[in-house]
């Protein structure tokens, strides 16, 4: 549902109006009686993340966190 304030109105309520974009609303500004903008959020508000939707899809190895083999540590120390 859309906030409708006319153009003084806007600029007098300027953060408020902000902060209900960010929650998703959009704001419609008239001037004169006639509407003259829109300010509607450019992204959708994210989705609630879900825990443990992907269990099961991804395997964390046994050496996961070994040390780095000699080779790939040279070539970022640039030893050798």
């Amino acid at each position: 549902m859309a906030i409708y304030v006319n153009q003084q109105e806007a600029e007098q309520r300027f953060s408020e109006l902000f902060s209900q974009v960010l929650k998703g609303e959009e704001i419609i500004i008239s001037a004169q009686g006639q509407e003259m903008a829109r300010i509607i959020p450019s992204i959708k508000p994210p989705k609630p993340r879900v825990p443990g939707i992907d269990k099961g899809r991804l395997v964390v190895p046994d050496d996961f966190d070994d040390p780095l083999p000699e080779e790939i540590l040279e070539s970022f120390y640039g030893q050798g």
